[in-house]
């Protein structure tokens, strides 16, 4: 890959403190963009409107700043630049979400949570979502529909399809539509396009090359590998990064306030024992 050409991303959620398995995760993508000598985005992921808080986006700044991180294009970067925050990018998503209704992979459910947790199979592991039963899979046309307010909409995987990939660090890897993930949700009732969509689309329009991100996430690559093709976009290359546990062997979250990097900055430690920790 020639250096010019390569574009990384910090994509930090303002729902909480950054905790150190954040830290070492964007570490490893600031130092992988300047080993290409490429290009280094920071974007804000503050799609929940219940939970992104801006106290929170002003912390994530200040503590990526401590850890010496710097990025080429983004929020605290100066001078004029396209939005970085995903609120600003509503367009973006509505024009993706068209493309996937006409395409036919799209179908709104209206299954509650109640429904899902009496007929969805049991998760494959801790981390991921129960599989999708297909209950809504041929109950509306969708392409009736003209917003998607109002309705949950589901991506229609293809069943018995592999989804393959070569991780960067971790190799090959292989999951089965239909088997390993169901139909998942890419635009939510209240309004808010999902995550497994709104980073396909703002990857793709910023031109990632290559996404760095926990291993808690390869499953998610496969779907959006798939939301990719529906869209008819090449997916970037992936980089997985092994996850930070607690004593316990539990994957930290932004519950673990203890090891947040605020809380861990305020005890004493360095950018460097939070990074190398």
């Amino acid at each position: 890959m020639a250096s010019n050409s390569y574009r990384g991303r910090l994509a930090p959620s303002p729902t909480g403190l950054l905790h150190l398995g954040h830290a070492q995760t964007f570490w490893t993508a600031a130092e992988r963009a300047a080993r290409h000598g490429g290009t280094l985005i920071l974007r804000n992921e503050d799609l929940d409107p219940q939970r992104s808080r801006p106290e929170f986006a002003s912390a994530m700044i200040e503590d990526l700043r401590w850890l010496g991180l710097r990025w080429n294009e983004g929020p605290d970067c100066g001078g004029p630049h396209p939005p970085y925050s995903q609120n600003q990018r509503r367009s973006l998503y509505l024009e993706a979400w068209r493309k996937l209704r006409d395409s036919g992979v799209l179908y709104p459910c209206t299954c509650s949570r109640k429904d899902l947790a009496q007929a969805a199979s049991a998760p494959n592991d801790v981390d991921d979502e129960p599989l999708y039963p297909g209950t809504c899979r041929g109950r509306m046309d969708a392409s009736s529909f003209q917003h998607p307010a109002g309705e949950n909409w589901r991506f229609r995987v293809p069943e018995g399809e592999g989804v393959c990939f070569e991780d960067l660090r971790l190799g090959h890897q292989a999951f089965i539509a239909g088997r390993d993930f169901g139909d998942f949700i890419i635009w939510r009732r209240d309004d808010v396009p999902a995550y497994q969509l709104a980073v396909v689309v703002d990857d793709a329009e910023m031109q990632i090359t290559e996404v760095v991100r926990g291993a808690d996430l390869l499953k998610s690559t496969a779907r959006q590998i798939l939301i990719y093709r529906a869209l008819g976009i090449e997916p970037p290359q992936f980089y997985h990064c092994d996850l930070v546990r607690d004593e316990s062997g539990v994957r930290l979250a932004k519950r673990h306030d203890a090891l947040s990097v605020r809380r861990l900055r305020e005890s004493g430690w360095t950018s460097e024992q939070v990074v190398r920790a």
